[in-house]
């Protein structure tokens, strides 16, 4: 399950978090919410960014 979490602080500071995305598709995703939230002031990637997306590949001989 893929989520995006919106943390709001009681001063207004806001925190995006992404769970069940791996690769880049975390950033990808939340872009959207970052850019109309304003200004980003810090990252923290986490196991899940480094983690390889599984890509189905089919191989086809010919002869």
């Amino acid at each position: 399950m893929r989520i995006i979490e919106i943390v709001v602080s009681p001063t207004g500071q806001t925190q995006v978090e992404t769970k069940g995305f791996s690769g880049s598709g975390c950033r990808d995703a939340s872009r959207f919410i970052e850019e109309a939230l304003g200004k980003c002031t810090g990252e923290k990637l986490t196991g899940e960014f480094y983690a390889e997306t599984s890509v189905d590949q089919h191989n086809r001989q010919t002869t």
